[in-house]
């Protein structure tokens, strides 16, 4: 039981039920009623699956790193063989995609690619700067489109603009993030933005980011896709990312990055209350 336990954890649980909460919260966007059916049900274990499937594979490829900075995780700590991990990462991504081909084969698709994104991510992508920021951006924005086509047609474009703004502040973020560690990134020889072009310019270009974030808010309204609660709701994610640019503008150091990722973050909390609320009341 004690080694079970050991090859779960390479999942991380709790990580990837959020991922799968977020298929939830793509459905409930799209259309509150249909939240408990059998579709978003489904959904919901395609994401948890494949987000154990990348967690697993992280630690695979990161074990020689894992060893100096995690040296208690499964993998380095020997509780678990590389061949075993290896072979329940692919049990993972078999198991998790066969929820989706249930769903649709547009779903079987989409999973296809979340795993695809997911891997070559902890195989290349981890240290190629800004498209590791992107590949990991997208990570979190497609499981809110997977969970709103689980409920819908496509015709509904709230569900997209959230996946879009996500995409935009998680690519911020995660700039922004790359410059609380330029020297371990030295040692792993990870190639950050911060890393790149240095601190300040990173600082610069995360804060394009938010600011771009806050501009695409907008288009619900414009577009008459969601109303006035939305409306209102939105203007707390968006103050927190205008005050995150601001910030890391004034001040592009090491520290402050640490401090407004972690801002950032409740930004994007704020953000997804407002879109959950704009689906339910769209007058």
């Amino acid at each position: 039981m004690s080694r079970l336990k050991d090859i779960l954890e390479l999942g991380r649980p709790v990580n990837s039920v959020m991922v799968g909460f977020a298929v939830v919260v793509g459905a409930a966007v799209t259309s509150p009623n249909e939240v408990y059916t059998i579709p978003v049900m489904l959904g919901f274990l395609t994401g948890f699956l494949i987000s154990s499937f990348s967690m697993t594979v992280n630690d695979y490829y990161d074990v020689e790193v894992d060893k100096i900075n995690s040296p208690h995780r499964p993998l380095p700590s020997g509780l678990v063989t590389m061949k075993e991990a290896k072979w329940f990462a692919i049990s993972l991504l078999l198991v998790g995609l066969f929820p989706s081909i249930l769903i649709s084969p547009m779903h079987f698709i989409i999973a296809i690619f979340f795993a695809f994104i997911a891997w070559l991510y902890n195989y290349w992508g981890k240290k190629h700067g800004i498209i590791g920021n992107i590949l990991v951006a997208t990570s979190i924005s497609i499981p809110y489109v997977f969970g709103g086509l689980s409920v819908g047609t496509g015709n509904d474009y709230l569900i997209f603009y959230l996946s879009l703004i996500t995409f935009v502040a998680a690519t911020g973020r995660e700039i922004v993030k790359g410059m609380t560690d330029v020297e371990g990134d030295k040692i792993r020889e990870v190639w950050s933005v911060a890393r790149s072009i240095g601190v300040e310019k990173a600082a610069y270009i995360g804060s394009i980011f938010f600011i771009a974030a806050v501009i695409l808010s907008l288009l619900p309204l414009i577009s008459s896709t969601t109303g006035i609660v939305y409306g209102m709701l939105i203007t707390i994610p968006d103050s927190i990312f205008i005050y995150s640019a601001v910030t890391m503008i004034r001040d592009g150091t090491s520290k402050n990055a640490f401090k407004i990722k972690k801002i950032a973050l409740f930004g994007m909390l704020a953000g997804l209350i407002a879109f959950i609320f704009g689906g339910v009341y769209r007058g």
